[in-house]
């Protein structure tokens, strides 16, 4: 085999150990995940939104980021529960570029996933602890999430991700809730297919070990548009595709059917600027139609302190090193703009 040995990785049992969750802390983190998870099990009407940089490439401006959602979040707590993006696991298209601080805690230097391990949860208990807000990860690889367990309140899985079988297992025996993205092509019975291996139980090879889970009930739809053959950007917001997507959901039977719909990637053909746009077509479908009020549960939404986004290196404060972000201030009138529109 061509692979170089380069460092044993600690086991998720000795980071949790070198780096524990404070008890204090763990009592909020229980009592938030119950009121997101009321969300997904039709026993409350707050809508979610999972919004933050496209990946956290810094300790201390995701921080300042999430406090100002936190402030906000006092303000609408009525009506919307805000969950911190903190995406340090970067899926790359073609395998160049940034991968996350789990792979790279200091974007300019070479990968070190031993100290990147240790920065993500550094930063994941941070933000938590100072800010009482569990955030969501991407599982880009089906062992990484174990590292955060006791830490997120949501998990993303990409679009490149979802046809895997490991990823579909690993988030059967997830016990929280976990969106499973439209592939990049768009095939919505992938999607769905990843949902009901998702929610059933199974026996599989994890982390060394034979296992078996009893299968995510939470497990749930992410629509973030798709590319066809040609490179095309083909949305799947629009109301015909909303109700679609509700209605055969509707006929697999599946427990707690949820949609969110991401207002970036293919959806705003990566034009970051048509978030808010997007954000109020969804709005007014979801307000039209009763399947698709009780469906559509929230928004994913990528926005950072600064908005568009900067090559790496390039040293503008809170400013996207990866795809490109709403700004603060935008973010902050979007936020009102959905809590008045629901």
């Amino acid at each position: 085999m061509n692979i170089k040995y380069i460092k044993k990785m600690p086991t998720e049992k000795e980071i949790m150990e070198e780096m524990p969750l404070p008890n204090n802390i763990k009592e909020i983190k229980k009592n938030r995940d119950a009121e997101i998870r009321k969300v997904f099990e039709n026993e409350s009407d707050k809508f979610l939104l999972i919004v933050g940089p496209c990946s956290a490439d810094n300790e201390d401006s995701v921080c300042e980021y999430i406090g100002k959602l936190a402030e906000v979040q006092e303000k609408v707590k009525d009506s919307i529960i805000i969950i911190p993006r903190i995406y340090t696991n970067k899926p790359r298209t073609t395998g160049e570029g940034y991968k996350g601080m789990a792979s790279q805690p200091d974007p300019s230097k070479e990968p070190d996933m031993d100290a990147g391990l240790r920065a993500i949860r550094k930063l994941h208990i941070k933000a938590l602890s100072e800010y009482h807000m569990p955030a969501a990860d991407e599982m880009l690889y089906p062992e990484n999430y174990t590292y955060l367990s006791d830490l997120l309140g949501y998990i993303a899985v990409g679009a490149r991700s979802v046809e895997n079988q490991q990823h579909r297992f690993t988030v059967s025996g997830v016990d929280m809730p976990v969106g499973m993205k439209n592939p990049t092509g768009g095939d919505l019975s992938v999607m769905l297919n990843s949902i009901k291996a998702a929610q059933d139980g199974h026996t599989f090879i994890y982390s060394g070990w034979q296992v078996e889970t009893s299968g995510n009930s939470l497990a749930h739809a992410v629509l973030r548009g798709a590319v066809d053959s040609y490179g095309k950007n083909i949305p799947n917001y629009h109301y015909e595709d909303l109700i679609n997507i509700a209605k055969e959901y509707e006929k697999q039977k599946f427990a707690n059917p949820s949609i969110i719909v991401d207002t970036n990637h293919a959806n705003s053909m990566k034009l970051y600027k048509e978030q808010p746009r997007i954000a109020r077509e969804v709005l007014m479908s979801r307000k039209d139609d009763s399947l698709l009020k009780k469906m559509i549960k929230g928004f994913m939404i990528e926005s950072y302190i600064v908005e568009g986004k900067q090559d790496v290196g390039r040293g503008t404060y809170g400013k996207s090193i990866t795809d490109a972000c709403l700004g603060w201030e935008e973010t902050e009138k979007l936020i009102y703009n959905i809590a008045e529109n629901l």
